[in-house]
């Protein structure tokens, strides 16, 4: 969606070499590149020049044609990078103002903050809400996704300072994969104490795999469902105490034994496989909560017994992006938690901007968790 007022450019910042971008235009096509001279900036926006960038499981399913997208757009919504221009005075989440020089993540949106959805705290679902990376390019606003060698901040971005020691690979997820793994965790904890229960995360992605982590953390014990071997290897270094494969029905209920636990109370569903939400819905005993973060792609309908839901009094809610408390709380979890977890494990060495589409195949491929676009190299 875009917003229906466009703002006002106050100052324009030429930039000399000219900023390439990647345009896609359709399934199929390889990726246009495209250079811009000249940003103008309206009040509140920020220009910043990328340092690294991701490939989310979203950008694949644009690029294959499994999900509709507006074209021509710049691609790409997870990302790091130093802020270079700035129009008026910005603010971080935490209230400190943005300066020339920060290292910074900012959120996959920008929103009115003024709205009902925003004023319920459903930011992402701002009634003028922009996106990075999911947005037609414009003549004012070029520069509006990830895989590019700047970014246009618009006004009413979220946006997170970070410290100068954290490598960019555990750094560049934050503002998709993490973030939301954090919104899906409070979630649940809004439901069932985290504290000794019994957590089943569906999908060994890297939402899956931080979503145990943080969980972990709070003193759940994670059970991880994946049926890829590799990937369920590497849930055991992010805190799952057992490991499954979802083909393998009766190995869940012998994993949940062995915990010594009767039934699962929390299952975060993070692969949007109807499968693995049926499965899901199914695993929760008395008092649960699942929670879908996976289900962002067309898929088939799941059929669900709404009578098993009311007896065993299961909470069933979906998670889609975040606000941006949860942001800043997941850079804070990096932070604290990046030696004790591998998570710059997960993302693969970077690939030159001009190789995006052979890097969006290994993506595609799975090839690491996060495949890694440097746009300076």
């Amino acid at each position: 969606m875009t917003s229906l007022v466009e703002p006002a450019p106050s100052t324009t910042v030429r930039l000399d070499p000219p900023a390439t971008a990647m345009s896609w235009v359709e399934p199929g096509r390889r990726h246009v590149p495209f250079e811009v001279d000249r940003v103008a900036l309206a009040d509140g926006e920020v220009l910043v020049e990328i340092e690294l960038a991701t490939i989310c499981g979203s950008d694949v399913h644009t690029t294959r044609g499994d999900r509709s997208g507006p074209a021509p757009s710049v691609l790409g919504h997870e990302y790091v990078g130093r802020v270079q221009a700035i129009e008026g005075r910005v603010s971080t989440v935490s209230g400190d103002p943005v300066r020339i020089g920060d290292r910074v993540v900012w959120s996959i949106m920008a929103s009115c903050h003024t709205c009902d959805r925003c004023r319920r705290g459903l930011p992402q679902k701002c009634r003028s809400l922009l996106k990075y990376g999911h947005e037609r390019i414009t003549p004012t606003w070029q520069l509006n996704g990830g895989f590019a060698t700047h970014a246009h901040l618009r006004a009413g971005t979220a946006i997170v300072a970070v410290g100068e020691d954290l490598p960019g690979a555990v750094l560049v997820p934050a503002s998709c994969g993490t973030a939301t793994a954090q919104a899906a965790v409070e979630r649940a904890a809004a439901v069932v104490d985290l504290a000794g229960s019994v957590v089943l995360v569906s999908g060994a992605g890297l939402i899956g795999l931080t979503a145990s982590a943080m969980a972990t953390d709070r003193g759940a014990r994670v059970i991880v469902s994946d049926p890829d071997r590799r990937r369920r290897e590497l849930a055991l270094d992010f805190g799952a105490e057992r490991v499954v494969d979802p083909a393998d029905s009766p190995c869940l209920a012998e994993a949940v034994r062995t915990l010594g636990a009767t039934e699962i109370d929390i299952a975060l569903e993070a692969s949007g496989a109807p499968s693995a939400v049926t499965a899901a819905i199914k695993a929760v005993g008395v008092g649960g909560v699942v929670v879908l973060v996976g289900s962002v792609f067309p898929t088939p309908p799941v059929p669900l017994d709404p009578e098993s839901v009311v007896r065993r009094l299961v909470t069933v809610t979906g998670v889609h992006n975040y606000a941006p408390a949860h942001l800043h709380a997941a850079v804070t979890f990096l932070e604290d938690r990046a030696t004790h977890y591998p998570f710059a494990a997960l993302v693969g060495p970077p690939r030159p901007l001009a190789d995006l589409d052979r890097a969006l195949a290994a993506a595609g491929r799975a090839e690491a968790v996060r495949v890694a676009i440097d746009p300076r190299g």
